[in-house]
């Protein structure tokens, strides 16, 4: 007898469904965890308490929720997905009444042993609707306008509610999420044509309209795009965080100042310097080596996503893992062209590595349907 016949044999069906994780993907997330551990040390001039600690716990914490979650077979979590955006979209109601304002913003709930960010938590459960809607539909039908129609309902609900929060950023990723689900559905290409012309349309008309009779913008909107094509036109005010960023990405060159050595964030120079800005302490105490290691790690997280996909006959489980790696992707992929200067400053954390209680928890909550797919896919 074979070990693999011992093992489908004799090991109860839960220690089983433990050897079917997908170890690489467990692995990957670890690593970019600790490399945001290290981040986290350091821009706190040494000391673990401040922020690395928690965030430890926290990732423990998710770990272990994704292993639980990657215990429940996949149609468990397909009939729950109603379910998951109903809640989502409930508690961003509540932030309107209940939410907790910060910077200006009201985003969270305070839950008295952390602060839930709502927004985030409905960026996993759109993609599980999306998912589950798609899987039920009929593949004749995906592109009729009405059912197409449908998930557009779906995605700009939690859109704008979010827009009014205000938070530009996770409104963004909202919208690109749900279309990429809808575009790996097969909705045709045309209608995302359409959006596209569009968009350039409505950004051509609001830079022509500038100086007009029927301006379209306010005068400090124009400011803030100013700012962000040409940082320098407000170096000490609105390009402030953007111009320290560049010193800080640029300062590290191809091999970084060393570990708890970059300037900018250890004479605090940088803002936000353990959320949405740490990316350019990395780069400065690592350099380019550093950077693009961390890029790498993030890239095989997709490509093992992927694979687990397209591998898997069930068509919710599919688009349910593509949908969590565009979610992962877009995370990334916007925070750092944030920093680098090529997309403007919102507030994305970068995954796994940034500060914060309901990114992280909310990206294993991910991951662990992106597991329970792995694991219960037929063999």
């Amino acid at each position: 007898m074979s070990y693999l016949e011992y093992q489908v044999r004799y090991v109860p069906s839960g220690l089983r469904k433990l050897l079917y994780l997908n170890w690489p993907l467990i692995i990957l997330l670890t690593a970019v965890a600790c490399a945001g551990f290290l981040m986290l040390y350091s821009v706190a001039g040494g000391s673990a308490s401040q922020w690395m600690e928690p965030q430890a716990k926290r990732f423990a914490m998710g770990l272990g929720l994704m292993v639980l979650i990657a215990m429940f077979p996949i149609w468990f979590w397909r009939n729950m997905a109603g379910l998951a955006y109903i809640v989502s979209l409930v508690l961003l109601v509540a932030v309107e009444f209940l939410g907790e304002t910060r910077m200006g913003a009201q985003r969270w709930i305070d839950l008295g042993f952390m602060r839930l960010q709502p927004s985030e938590l409905m960026k996993i459960g759109m993609v599980m609707m999306l998912a589950a809607y798609y899987d039920w539909l009929p593949l004749k039908k995906v592109s009729h306008p009405f059912w197409v129609l449908v998930p557009v309902v779906f995605i700009m609900l939690p859109v704008m509610l979010v827009l009014a929060q205000p938070d530009l950023g996770t409104s963004i990723l909202l919208v690109v999420g749900g279309a990429a689900v809808m575009f790996l559905a097969g909705v045709h290409w045309a209608y995302f044509a359409t959006v596209i012309a569009a968009g350039v349309g409505a950004v051509v008309a609001v830079l022509e309209s500038r100086g007009t009779t029927w301006q379209i913008l306010k005068d400090y909107q124009y400011r803030r795009i100013d700012t962000f094509l040409d940082p320098s036109n407000d170096p000490l005010g609105a390009g402030y965080h953007i111009t320290q960023a560049k010193i800080a990405l640029g300062s590290g060159g191809w091999t970084g100042r060393g570990f708890m050595q970059g300037t900018q964030s250890r004479l605090n120079f940088l803002p936000e310097k353990h959320t949405d800005f740490i990316f350019t302490t990395l780069a400065e105490e690592f350099g380019f080596v550093g950077a693009f290691a961390l890029l790498v790690l993030y890239g095989l997280i997709i490509l093992f996503c992927v694979i687990s996909a397209l591998s898997n006959k069930d068509r919710f489980a599919s688009l349910l893992t593509l949908g969590v790696a565009m979610t992962f992707f877009l995370y990334f992929a916007v925070n750092m062209s944030m920093v680098m200067g090529l997309a403007p400053v919102v507030g994305v954390p970068l995954p796994l590595v940034s500060y914060g209680g309901s990114a992280m928890l909310v990206l294993m909550i991910g991951f662990g349907l992106v597991q329970s797919a792995h694991v219960h896919k037929p063999r």
